[in-house]
């Protein structure tokens, strides 16, 4: 247990902090997944407004150091690519 007063505030912040960071990495995994199934259902437009939605809530997540810059960006690229694939097997 702490002693001081500042480490005491300390373990406050970091309460509430994990529960924002948590929130947020949820509704990442969310956004996942409502791509993920547009696009396993074939559903190639709705998929790709997924894809719009999913990279601004990365780089939401990213800007707040939830995640880390390169991390949301190889979710993206990868998201990105598997998009990419779809649409051409679809054509």
């Amino acid at each position: 247990m702490a002693n001081s007063l500042s480490a005491k505030k300390r373990i406050r912040q970091n309460a509430k902090r994990r529960v924002i960071n948590r929130a947020r990495k949820s509704m990442v995994k969310t956004q996942i997944k409502h791509f993920e199934t547009a696009l396993s259902a074939g559903d190639m437009e709705k998929a790709g407004e997924q894809f719009k939605l999913l990279t601004r809530r990365l780089d939401k997540v990213a800007a707040t150091s939830t995640m880390h810059k390169n991390t949301a960006g190889r979710i993206k690229s990868r998201m990105a690519r598997r998009l990419n694939k779809a649409i051409a097997q679809g054509t």
